[in-house]
Order: C-alpha cells, then structure tokens, then sequence
C-alpha cells in the first residue's frame, strides 16, 4: 500500500519562533493520523542542531536555496507540501524569496496564511496573491481573514479552507491553588501574558492597568512570561523589556509585576496558564488575525480579557471574554475589576471558552489537516490517508 508523505516548509525548534512550535505541534499530532510521519524542510539564518524530523534546510537569506530546495523536492517522495508563511521568515523584501520556490516547485502546495493584513503593502498583497494563485488549497486560522482573503488578496473562496489554530492541553497534577504555592504565589490573584515580547504586545498598558487595580486589590499579581522576540533583540537589544522594567519602579508595582525572561517549555505554559485566574493580551494591532497564546488560553477555558484585534474579537465573541479598548488602562482595569467583582459571571464565560477549546484541541485540528491531504492528494478506492 502506497505511503502518502507530507513535508512543511517553515521555521523549526530549536528556533525560538511561533511558527516553529506550531509546526511541531502539528507535525507530532499528525504522526497519529497520518500513514507516514511528516517532515520540516526548516527555513533558519544560522546554525540549528535539528531532530531527524528535519531533512532540508533552506538558509533565508540564500535566494538560490529556495530554488535548490524545491528542485530537490520534486526529486523526492513526498507527495504534498504544507507552507508555514509568515513574512518575516523568509528572505527577500517582505519575505518574496519564497515566490522562488513555489515558482520551482511541482509537488501540490498548500499554504497555511498566518498573518493576513487588511491593508498590506503593495508587495505584500502580491506574495500572498501568488501564493494564493500557485496553491491547490490555502488554510487560514479565522472567519473573518477567509473574506480578506477572497475581498483583498483575489483567492477564490473554493480554495480557502477555514482550520483553527491548535492547542494542547496538559493535565496538571496540582489544582490551581497547588501551583500557585509552588511557585511561590499563594494566596495572590493572578493574571498573566505569556510569548515573545515585542513593543507591539502593549504590556505597557497592562501593566498600568494594574497600578490601579492593585490599589482596590493589593493580592493582584501580573505575570509576564516569556523572552525578548529575537528578532526585536537583534535589532534592539532588551530596550522593550527595559522600559517595562523602568515602568514597573516607576509606578511602584514591583510585587505586583513579575517578569519570567525565558522563552517557556509546552509544560511551564500549561503550568502558569492553569495557576492564573485572567488570562490578559493588551496587543496594540486591531487587525492581528492569529495570535497562538490567546488560543492557548482558550484551550484551557481560562477567563480571558483581550483588546478587540480581529482574532480576539471572532474568539471571544459570543460571551467567551471580554474586550477592553486599545491603549487604554482605564478600559483594562475597569474589566479586571468587573471579572473579579462577577465570579459567577466569570465562570459562565470560563465555561463558554473550555467549550470552544475543545474543537481547537490539536487531534481535532490534525484531523482536518488531514482530511484536506486526502482531498488533495487522494487515493484511489478504498485507501486513505486518516487512521
């Protein structure tokens, strides 16, 4: 019997990278639906000590890699490739080197769009328009991008399959309050924000938010869990993290701001989000279409309050969460303080989100991936792909 064999073209762990983590989440859940495991064709601008799971590098700033890379590949066994497309991993301006290699390729193509701007620069709505054009199915994370893929980008709406974001859940052996005192925080209401810091994430107005609160709740403490985006630190070193730091003494919250400068293991995620009673994302860009930590905070049906950017407003839409406005403390910690004023309130809400994070599970989320490998890549007769 024939072995379909899937291969992704994106970043990979060790990388510290989004993309790379949802790609090897994805990749290990299909091993269990999927006849054959797949493999990463890793895209990196330097050395990076992969797993076997790796059996091509595209170096990014290398454009002739891209075309060797796809000539390669139509050489190959493998039957279908799955594009992980993010404008910043590739090389080139916005990332157009990959137009190289789905120029060379001949393999089917599907494109996974992680980020969909409304308004994108004319080379951007032209990398995205080709990719759309070279591929049998395009995968985007939410509704509402599906209609600015058809609206802005031109790919017709037959090509656009709507799959969320996955998550994982890990069972803790410790209930909430177990954890929090082992990780020293007993007895404190915690609110936490988890991934790669950027300007963007607008931790600022997080933090100011709890300056006020934590004068009507002196318990309150604020989590930020994770490193500086490497790419922010190549650039700009740890100036971000500095002036949250600056502004941390400045308003004199420093047992209420905790800052966790690494980047988390899958466990210690699932350990602080499973601990924390809000789950907070103060991002600054109202038109982010996918953002992983909210739909990892979904997954473990935590009480979310979020600005209103396009995925947060189509996930916590329907009495999931609540919205506070962009920038803006005040907003922020008039909701905080509601979510702890309403507990009953509060776990209604908490009840919504669990229901919804079980569709978002990754075994469900593998499950449609696959189904769409089989509609692509199909078999003949009785065989199919999905275990």
């Amino acid at each position: 019997m024939k072995q379909h064999k899937i291969g992704f073209l994106s970043t990979y762990p060790p990388k510290a990278c989004g993309i790379a983590t949802f790609t090897q989440d994805l990749v290990r859940s299909l091993d269990q639906c999927l006849d054959d495991s797949p493999v990463v064709i890793a895209v990196n601008n330097s050395h990076m000590a992969y797993s076997n799971r790796v059996v091509m590098e595209i170096q990014q700033q290398d454009r002739t890699s891209y075309q060797k890379a796809a000539n390669k590949l139509n050489q190959s066994s493998l039957d279908a490739i799955v594009l992980e497309h993010e404008y910043g991993i590739f090389g080139g301006e916005n990332g157009e080197y990959i137009l190289d290699f789905a120029d060379r390729l001949k393999l089917p193509l599907i494109t996974t769009f992680h980020t969909v701007l409304p308004s994108p620069l004319e080379k951007q709505r032209y990398i995205l328009e080709e990719l759309g054009r070279r591929s049998e199915k395009v995968i985007t994370m939410a509704n509402v991008t599906k209609k600015m893929l058809e609206n802005i980008y031109h790919i017709p709406a037959h090509k656009i399959e709507v799959i969320p974001h996955g998550v994982s859940v890990q069972s803790q052996q410790l209930s909430p309050d177990a954890l929090k005192a082992a990780f020293g925080l007993n007895g404190h209401r915690i609110i936490s924000t988890f991934g790669l810091l950027s300007p963007g994430k607008g931790l600022e107005y997080g933090i100011k938010a709890i300056a006020k609160i934590a004068l009507k709740y002196p318990d309150i403490v604020y989590l930020i869990l994770g490193q500086t985006h490497p790419c922010v630190k190549e650039i700009n070193g740890e100036a971000y993290r500095k002036k949250l730091e600056e502004l941390v003494y400045q308003l004199d919250v420093k047992e209420q701001v905790k800052f966790v400068n690494r980047y988390l293991s899958k466990e210690e995620i699932g350990q602080y989000l499973s601990l924390s009673d809000i789950y907070l994302t103060p991002y600054l860009d109202r038109n982010q279409a996918v953002s992983g930590t909210l739909a990892y905070a979904v997954g473990y049906g935590k009480m979310i309050i979020s600005t209103p950017y396009l995925y947060a407003r189509e996930i916590l839409a329907e009495g999931r969460g609540l919205l506070a406005d962009f920038g803006d403390e005040d907003s922020m910690a008039g909701q905080i303080d509601a979510v702890l004023t309403y507990p009953k309130k509060t776990r209604s809400m908490e009840a919504k989100t669990a229901i919804l994070g079980k569709t978002m599970m990754w075994e469900n989320v593998a499950g449609a991936y696959a189904e769409l490998f089989q509609k692509i890549i199909g078999r003949a007769g009785k065989e199919s792909l999905v275990g």
